[in-house]
């Protein structure tokens, strides 16, 4: 994405995005069992970066005043960003060797109402996903049965990221959830949009 100040806001329809991914979906139909022998760690990273993609489609639809209106919700977009990459950066430091909730992190702060530029914005978001994408790359499959803490309690490295996942998604849903109210009609959709359903799945039953 692009930062400036004042963006010109370039999103590509999602129904060609859609109409893209579908069409290789229908050549890869039979592939599925390869793609499930690839390391969990993969499939992981691979969901991980889809919610972050999404809610950057979310991002790139607004200006910068937008991303820190709270659009009726107690949270506007800048807000959930914090608390997002405060989480991630706080449990994936040092992910084998420490708890997940570092005593240098300040969660209620997180949720503090700001000002902050799209430049500010997409540091603050990219600096947590960096860490996470980074504790993953050190990762093994073997490495899933070990334990590892948050706050005290144990998890398998396995339950831990699971969580972690779906705290992932939780917020992603609520960015593009206060981004389309903001839009309001003008909002382009990040998934199948209302009515078009049956011609994405139409290739898949064939």
């Amino acid at each position: 994405m692009a930062l400036r100040g004042a963006p010109t806001v370039t999103v590509r329809r999602s129904s060609d995005i859609l109409r893209r991914r579908h069409s290789s979906n229908e050549r890869k139909v039979h592939d599925e069992r390869p793609h499930a022998r690839r390391p969990y760690r993969l499939r992981l990273e691979a969901e991980y970066r889809r919610y972050k993609a999404l809610a950057e489609g979310a991002f790139d639809q607004l200006t910068d005043p937008q991303l820190v209106t709270a659009a009726g919700t107690s949270n506007s977009i800048a807000t959930i960003v914090w608390h997002v990459a405060g989480n991630l950066k706080s449990r994936f430091t040092d992910f084998l060797t420490s708890d997940g909730e570092k005593s240098w992190r300040d969660r209620d702060s997180e949720f503090l109402a700001r000002a902050v530029t799209r430049a500010e914005l997409q540091t603050k978001w990219d600096d947590g996903w960096r860490v996470l994408f980074a504790a993953l790359s050190d990762l093994t499959d073997a490495d899933l049965e070990r334990t590892v803490t948050i706050r005290g309690e144990p998890h398998t490295v396995a339950a831990a990221l699971q969580r972690s996942v779906a705290h992932a998604s939780y917020h992603v849903g609520q960015i593009v959830y206060v981004a389309k109210a903001l839009r309001g009609a003008d909002w382009r959709y990040l998934s199948i949009p209302p009515g078009q359903s049956a011609q994405y799945k139409a290739p898949v039953n064939r």
